[in-house]
C-alpha cells in the first residue's frame, strides 16, 4: 500500500510509472456482469439488505460452479457469500478457532492471514518454506511445527499462492488433508487464483484441486476479485463444513451484515458461457505475458524465482541486483524513483528472507511488463557498490 501510494504521487506529478504491485486484472468484470450492473441501477430495484450469507440466486450459481469445475456437489446452504475473500477469512478465522490456537501457515505467504490470526489472538506458526518445497508446506514440516510449538489447531494454505504462484498437485494435497485429519487440525484452503493457472499438457487438474474434492471438512475460500477480474466490487465466498455453518451464519450478520446487494445481484451473470469465455482469454493473456516474463529472466540477473504455476505474480530472489542496496526494500525505492518501475519488496511476504526478495505482478499486461523490464535492466546496469 505504501507503494502504490507513491506511485500515485508520482503520477500526479507527472511522471511516467510502470506499476507492476498490484494483484489486480487489467481487464475488469465480464461484459454481462457490468451490463446486469447498469440494468440493476437503472430500474431503480430497491437495494435493501441480503440474507447475511447472501441471496439464494447467486449462492445457487456458486454451488453449480463447483459442477461445472470439479464436479462436485456444493449444495447451496453450505455457501456463504462474503464481502470479499477478506471477510470469507475474518468468518472462517473466527468461526475455527479461538484465542491461544496455533494456526500454521507458508513463509513466504499472504501478509493479511497472519494479520488477521494475530488481530484475533490466534498464534501464528509459520513454515518456512523454500524452492526445496516448491514454497509449499509439508506434513513433516506440520511434525516438526506441532513437537516444536504444541499441537495446530489450523492449517492456512494457499494454491495457486501469493506471493509465489506456486500450487500443490492432487497428491500433496491429499497427503496435507490426511495429516490434517490424523491430528484433528482444520484446513483453510485459499483458492482465489483457481483458474488462472499454466498447466502442462495433459494436467488432469489444469485448474488446481478443490480441497473438497478430498475432504469436506475445511473451509474453502474463494472470490470473484481475480478469475473474474472483479476487485473493487467486493465480493468472496466460503465454502463451509456443516458443523462451522451456525456459526458463520451468526457471525455475519454481525460483522457485515450482508455482502453489497448490487454487486451479489450483478455477480450471477458471472457464471454464464460469455464471461467464462471473456474470464479465460483474459488468463490467456496472462500465459503470454508470463512466457515473456520467464524468457526475459536471464537479462535481470535475479537469483532463484518461484516457478509461477498459477496466479499472475513472479516471486524472487535479487541475486546480484542487491549490490549496492541494504535491503530488497531499499532497491525498490530506488527504483522507482529512477526508472519509475514500481515493485513490491518481499519483506510483507517473508520477515526472514523477503529482505532478499521482490514480487512482479505482470496482471497489467504484456506491453508493461516487456517496456518495464528494459527499465529495470537500465537501473542495475548502474554501478552502486561504493
Amino acid at each position: 500500500m505504501d507503494v502504490l501510494a507513491r506511485v500515485a504521487e508520482l503520477r500526479a506529478a507527472g511522471r511516467d510509472i510502470i506499476s507492476l504491485c498490484a494483484g489486480e486484472p487489467s481487464g475488469g468484470a465480464p461484459t454481462g456482469v457490468s451490463e446486469r450492473a447498469a440494468a440493476i441501477h437503472a430500474s431503480g430495484v430497491p437495494l435493501t439488505y441480503t440474507p447475511a450469507l447472501g441471496i439464494a440466486e447467486l449462492r445457487h450459481a456458486i454451488a453449480g460452479h463447483y459442477g461445472r469445475w470439479y464436479g462436485l456437489d456444493v449444495p447451496a446452504a453450505n455457501v456463504a457469500v462474503t464481502t470479499g475473500s477478506s471477510g470469507a477469512f475474518m468468518l472462517a478465522f473466527l468461526a475455527a478457532f479461538n484465542p491461544g490456537d496455533r494456526v500454521a501457515l507458508a513463509r513466504p505467504g499472504y501478509p493479511a492471514y497472519r494479520n488477521i490470526l494475530r488481530a484475533l489472538g490466534i498464534e501464528v506458526v509459520e513454515l518456512d518454506c523454500g524452492p526445496e518445497t516448491r514454497y509449499q508446506p509439508t506434513p513433516p514440516q506440520l511434525d516438526a511445527a506441532a513437537a516444536e510449538h504444541g499441537p495446530l489447531a489450523g492449517l492456512m494454505l494457499a494454491s495457486p499462492a501469493n506471493p509465489t504462484g506456486t500450487m500443490v498437485s492432487r497428491g500433496e494435497l491429499t497427503e496435507l488433508t490426511v495429516w490434517c485429519a490424523r491430528n484433528g487440525v482444520r484446513l483453510v484452503s485459499d483458492e482465489i487464483y483457481h483458474g488462472i493457472t499454466y498447466p502442462a499438457v495433459g494436467d488432469p487438474d489444469p485448474r488446481g484441486v478443490c480441497a473438497w474434492e478430498l475432504d469436506r471438512s475445511g473451509v474453502v475460500i474463494s472470490s470473484f476479485s481475480k478469475y473474474w477480474g472483479m476487485t473493487g466490487w467486493r465480493l468472496g465466498w466460503a465454502v463451509v463444513p456443516d458443523d462451522l455453518l451456525p456459526a458463520v451464519d451468526a457471525l455475519a450478520g454481525n460483522v457485515a451484515l450482508c455482502p453489497p446487494a448490487p454487486a451479489q445481484m450483478a455477480a450471477v451473470e458471472a457464471f454464464n458461457e460469455d464471461s467464462y469465455r471473456q474470464a479465460q482469454g483474459f488468463v490467456d493473456e496472462f500465459a503470454t505475458t508470463r512466457s515473456v516474463l520467464l524468457e526475459s529472466l536471464p537479462r535481470l540477473r535475479w537469483g532463484p524465482a518461484a516457478p509461477a504455476d498459477g496466479a499472475f505474480y513472479l516471486y524472487a530472489d535479487l541475486g546480484t541486483a542487491l549490490a549496492g542496496f541494504e535491503d530488497s526494500t531499499a532497491y525498490c525505492a530506488a527504483l522507482l524513483e529512477e526508472e519509475g518501475v514500481a515493485l513490491v519488496p518481499g519483506g510483507d511476504f517473508d520477515g526472514v528472507g523477503g529482505r532478499r526478495a521482490v514480487r512482479l505482478s505482470f496482471a497489467a499486461g504484456r506491453e508493461a511488463v516487456v517496456a518495464a523490464v528494459e527499465r529495470i535492466v537500465r537501473f542495475q546496469a548502474v554501478d552502486r557498490r561504493r
